[in-house]
This record gives structure tokens, sequence and C-alpha cells, in this order.
């Protein structure tokens, strides 16, 4: 749920400027991609002071189990993750160097480092060990290298699609044979290497965002940036309107926003129940 990677911005246009012809591109950061990460922001906003809420006692919901949260957390992954690649792929594209890269990259490694000792403090037995965070640094690191060596063209959908169903039944085997292969169950299930995404259950963790299916995920997100600059290059760079504006901004700061989010809204919920009391 974070900002990946992208050329630097050049200077701000406004939103309301006349429409890019189909022909046009501008290399620097896209206020489509940039409001597309915002709305999974404001997504994920509202799932979590859901979360909190039940955490508190405030609501009653099963956040593990009932589709009507799960699918959510789906989406919201899979729109952070979609953007990531996008704008991995943009970057790559107009040129971006590794040094630029690797500070970002940094960053988030940093922030997914700050959320496993966070989570170990808030929730030690369900730490977070290969959330979002540190799923997209291995993804992002991954992705590039595909891209530098060519991944493009119908590489990405076929590639990602391969990925995606690899997650699952990669899994379903592994349910099928762990009395025949214990010692592999038991290695792919350790916090260790259930980052891979070939587990017998899902771990006992606030947050997981394994390689597998996820990457396959980031990859689609890859394949549909390349479709739009190839095809459709105006589009990209048009210009969002108001409300689109105010997203982009906002996903143009996913990062920060992150990883202060929670604690707002952990830190305002703990204030008015001190209050209510």
């Amino acid at each position: 749920m974070v900002q990946p990677s992208q050329p630097a911005r050049p200077p701000r246009r406004s939103t309301q400027a006349a429409p890019v012809a189909d022909n046009a591109w501008a290399p620097g950061r896209l206020d489509r991609v940039d409001a597309l990460r915002g709305l999974a922001m404001l997504w994920m906003t509202a799932y979590h002071f859901c979360f909190d809420l039940n955490h508190f006692g405030l609501i009653r919901q099963d956040f593990y189990f009932d589709p009507v949260w799960t699918w959510q957390r789906t989406g919201i992954v899979s729109l952070f993750l979609i953007a990531a690649g996008m704008g991995q792929a943009l970057a790559v594209q107009a040129g971006q160097r590794w040094p630029r890269f690797w500070r970002r990259w940094a960053q988030v490694a940093g922030c997914a480092l700050l959320v496993t000792l966070g989570s170990w403090w808030m929730f030690p037995h369900s730490w977070i060990s290969f959330g979002v965070l540190h799923g997209m640094a291995v993804m992002l690191l991954i992705t590039r290298w595909a891209l530098l060596r060519g991944l493009s063209g119908a590489w990405p959908w076929l590639c990602g699609a391969v990925l995606i169903a690899a997650g699952p039944l990669g899994s379903a085997w592994l349910q099928a044979n762990a009395g025949a292969h214990p010692a592999l169950a038991a290695a792919l299930d350790s916090r260790w290497l259930n980052w891979l995404g070939w587990v017998t259950h899902k771990p006992p963790t606030e947050d997981f965002v394994p390689l597998l299916p996820w990457l396959g995920v980031m990859w689609w997100g890859v394949g549909a940036a390349q479709l739009l600059r190839a095809r459709a290059p105006g589009w990209l760079a048009q210009p969002v309107g108001r409300a689109g504006g105010a997203l982009a901004w906002l996903g143009r700061w996913s990062l920060s926003y992150y990883m202060l989010h929670q604690p707002v809204l952990i830190g305002a919920l703990t204030a008015w129940a001190a209050w209510g009391r």
C-alpha cells in the first residue's frame, strides 16, 4: 500500500489543463496512476477504521473469515499492487536509474521493518513478518529485474496468470501431501519460507502478502501500463479533475500516509475510549 518508484515529477501541471493528444507522452508522474493509488488509500483507511473498531470491541465482525471483509482486503491489496506494477513499468520505460530506485526501495524496506517492530509490540502472537510492504519491497526488485530483461508484450499477462494460479495450486498440493512430506510442509509453513506463498494454512499474522499469488497481480499492472503506453499514451497523461487531483495528491504521499494512518486512528480511538469511561 505504498508508492512505487517512478521518475522525478516535472513541474506541477494544472488538473484543468487541456487534454493531451493521444500521441503525446510525458515521462513524469501521471495523475491517473497516482489517483488509482489514492483510491486504494481511502478504501484501506475505511477498512482499517472498521478493523480498529472491532479491535476495541465497538463492533463485532470476523475480519479473518467473513467474505465481506476478506474480499475487501483482496481488492485493496490488488489495487495497490496493480498501481505499483504500473508505476514500475512506466519508470523503467522512462529510463529511471538505479540510484533513484534504490533510494525509494530503501524507504519501502525501512518502513516494512518498522511495521514488523510495531506489530510485534501490539500483536506479539501475530506480528507481521511479511505483509504488504515486505511483499512490495521484494516484488519491486523482481519486477524491475524482469522489466530490464524484456518483460513486455503478452508476457506480463501470461506470467502473471501463472503466478496467480501457482499460489493456491501449490498450497493445495502441499495440503494434500503434507503427511507424505512433513519436513517440506513444516519448512514452507515457517516464517522463514511462508513468504513464498506455498503454505498448508494461513499463518497467524495480522498481514500476509506472499509472492504467490501477489507477484502475478503486480505483473498484470505492468501489462496494463505497457498496453496503455502503446495504444493510448494520451489517456494516461490526461488531467483528472478536482476530485481526481485530490486522490492523486494522496497517492503521491501513500507511503507516509500508510505509516501514519493507523497510529492516528488507534490513538484517536484510544483517546475516545478513555474519555468515555
